[in-house]
């Protein structure tokens, strides 16, 4: 399925029914007073979360959404039927806006979670209402307040735990199919992943953490050049962010390529690039033994970074469980 992660639709709260003028009608009761009924309420818009939804593909061809209308009162005080309320399902992890305010008006982080996103508009009331002892016969009803109308921008972000960061063809989606049951595209060119996949480790029992892979990020991503930074606000929920690099014999500016990615990430969002940030060296298998240990530490010493640091090589899960174990400490520390 398409992966869709914004979304411009509309809602349209129901209209409360109107209120009956109506009077008694009944054999030997000449005078019958007032019995109009009221009108029942609209329905209101929420949406809901759905768990067994990933992407809001849907809303690009379904954009209009109505609640129903509140049916309008009738004779011997007879309400009308309120309007049935829409539930609109939305994948857990959506963020709402109004268009027209860009006023932020909840995040759906839990499944069967709801967001009231349009009031239904209030019901009429009958002419029962307005009888008095100077007012017997009143001719008097109010009609419904229409529902709330107003387009919602919707934005998607995926919920995990940690987040991989890297160039494209560094291994991030060899990296999550090893240490996950999740199958991403893999292959000998930029840019095999699109869209953001998401694995669950399972580290031991009842011991798991969620994992995102998003598409590589490339020098001007945050100027809008490939495919990453459109993806980076994924990471935005994500408490950790592992940065894998390639340091295949063949690449020979790693450090570089580190930099690179800080900077992109920088230019993006500042609380990001300040996130909890490890660093995995991969495709170490590329080395003779007596090598690896050496080029990785010149890494680390032209870089003078300060973090963790990780050797693995995602294609043979060397050194994968370490990093995932690590993680899962991070995350949930032992007692």
């Amino acid at each position: 399925m398409r992966f869709v992660d914004e979304a411009t639709i509309e809602v349209v709260a129901g209209t409360g029914g109107n209120g009956c003028v109506s009077f008694r009608r009944e054999k030997f009761i000449p005078e019958g007073g007032p019995n109009g009924g009221d009108g029942g309420n609209g329905g209101n818009v929420y949406l809901q979360a759905e768990a067994s939804l990933n992407t809001l593909v849907d809303f690009r061809y379904s954009r209009l959404f109505r609640a129903k209308h509140g049916e309008h009162g009738k004779g011997s005080e007879c309400a009308g039927k309120s309007g049935a309320d829409l539930y609109i399902k939305v994948p857990v992890g959506t963020l709402a806006f109004a268009v027209d305010t860009d006023e932020f008006l909840g995040d759906l982080v839990k499944p069967a979670q709801t967001l009231l996103v349009a009031k239904a508009g209030m019901r009429g009331l009958g002419n029962v209402h307005f009888k008095s002892s100077t007012n017997r016969t009143p001719r008097t009803a109010t009609q419904g307040t229409p529902g709330e109308s107003r387009p919602l921008r919707l934005e998607l972000q995926v919920l995990a735990d940690v987040g991989l960061l890297g160039l494209p063809n560094a291994g991030k989606s060899t990296f999550i199919r090893a240490v996950s049951a999740a199958r991403p595209k893999v292959a000998d060119y930029p840019f095999t992943t699109t869209y953001p996949n998401l694995g669950v480790v399972s580290v031991e029992s009842y011991r798991s953490f969620v994992i995102a892979d998003i598409p590589g990020l490339i020098e001007g991503a945050a100027d809008g050049a490939g495919l990453g930074v459109r993806f980076l606000k994924h990471l935005s929920r994500t408490r950790l962010l592992l940065h894998l690099v390639d340091i295949a014999p063949v690449n020979s500016e790693p450090v570089q390529d580190i930099i690179n990615i800080i900077q992109e990430l920088e230019k993006y969002s500042p609380d990001l690039a300040a996130r909890e940030r490890w660093l995995v060296l991969n495709k170490v298998d590329l080395f003779a033994p007596e090598e690896q240990a050496q080029h990785c530490q010149a890494i680390i010493d032209e870089l003078d970074w300060q973090g963790p640091v990780f050797q693995v090589s995602a294609l043979s899960k060397q050194g994968c469980s370490k990093v995932c174990y690590s993680i899962m400490n991070y995350l949930e520390p032992e007692n």
